[in-house]
């Protein structure tokens, strides 16, 4: 249990979550402060959403909890950090997920950074999610699911490590979306019946393609089958996804000759970089089903690796339901994954996160 007189500095996006982060501290206490930060200023990248409404919106809330609301800048370590990384690895043919590392680098890592160093004992977000302190002979932190497992976060936080966990707050683990939209009413916040926001992590909701084709050059090459029969043209191994449903291989008819059954529709199962082909199948295309992956970089959220062979849960994509796996150590930081059953479209760049009966242990990046 907290001290009342912690002073905590909440991450206030304009969104109903966090609101509701800060009214709940606020109504129990203890010494808040709230902080909007900006991340990605579309003005100067020329692509992406104002966040001068969300600003208001903070405002707003702030007003009405009675507490100050900081203004902080942190655009240039979120470009360098987030979006270059971003950017590299979708160049490289792979498909990152800038939310995890806008967790571990930007929201808790320079920006707990900057809230430890004006004097804060904690930050507190608007995840979903759970940091329970287990103390033996040493206090140590677990990261667990929220009450809310459909909008539970753990995925997004999975990169983080002791020390960042140490000093942060998540108030919502312990409630479902209806119940924080309950209690936005309850508080009278200007943000009680606001909708989600999607979207890349700052930037918001953008096409994918069109974002990325402001940074990486289109590099045409041959749409195939597994067998080399061509099909088309893309635009560039960057701008495609594995399990994506494939749209502009010409008409069903005109390829009638080239794929048996080819009124299924098509799937991207493949991409061959060094012959820069993009393979597309159907759903029941043995490339787009996986039994063992290999895992890299990966973060244990304790600190140290657990026990192998480790039988668990693991989650490919947010949401996910968790699948039945054992994992067992490879080489270095890597580790390797077999599933149960038959996993569709596993996607190198993304993040294989392992669960066991409700804790998240961390994870790493799919090769």
């Amino acid at each position: 249990m907290l001290e009342k007189k912690e002073k905590i500095l909440v991450a206030m996006s304009g969104g109903v979550d966090s609101s509701v982060v800060a009214a709940l501290l606020v109504e129990v206490g203890y010494d808040v402060t709230g902080a909007f930060i900006i991340n990605y200023d579309a003005n100067k990248e020329g692509f992406g959403s104002c966040y001068t409404a969300d600003y208001r919106d903070a405002l707003r809330v702030a007003a009405k909890l009675s507490i100050p609301l900081l203004k902080l800048d942190f655009a240039k370590e979120y470009k360098e950090l987030v979006l270059d990384y971003m950017y590299q690895e979708y160049e490289k043919g792979r498909t990152p997920n800038p939310d995890v590392m806008c967790n571990k680098f930007v929201k808790f890592g320079v920006w707990l950074d900057k809230v430890r160093e004006m004097g804060f004992d904690y930050i507190a977000t608007g995840h979903y999610a759970k940091v329970e302190s287990r103390k033996s002979k040493v206090e140590s932190y677990e990261l667990k699911i929220a009450k809310d497992t459909n909008k539970d976060q753990t995925y997004f936080l999975h990169q983080l490590n002791q020390a960042q966990l140490s000093y942060t707050l998540f108030p919502l683990g312990e409630y479902t979306k209806i119940e924080v939209r309950e209690l936005a009413k309850k508080f009278d916040l200007p943000t009680a019946n606001k909708d989600e926001s999607m979207g890349i992590c700052f930037v918001g909701e953008v096409d994918m393609k069109e974002f990325l084709q402001n940074k990486i050059r289109p590099t045409p090459g041959n749409i195939v089958t597994f067998d080399g029969v061509v099909l088309g043209q893309h635009d560039g191994l960057a701008f495609y996804t594995i399990g994506q449903r494939h749209v502009g291989v010409g008409s069903q008819k005109s390829i009638k000759s080239k794929v048996d059954n080819d009124s299924k529709p098509l799937y991207v199962v493949d991409k061959r970089f060094d012959a820069n082909e993009l393979v597309v199948g159907h759903e029941d295309d043995p490339l787009l089903w996986k039994k063992e992956i290999m895992v890299g970089d990966v973060n244990w959220i304790s600190g140290h690796p657990p026990i192998f062979p480790l039988q668990c849960e693991v989650r490919l994509r947010h949401r996910q339901e968790l699948q039945k796996s054992k994992v067992t150590k490879s080489l270095k930081s890597k580790v390797f994954v077999e599933f149960e059953k038959n996993q569709r479209a596993v996607t190198p760049g993304q993040f294989a996160v392992f669960y066991k009966d409700g804790v998240c242990f961390g994870g790493g990046v799919i090769e």
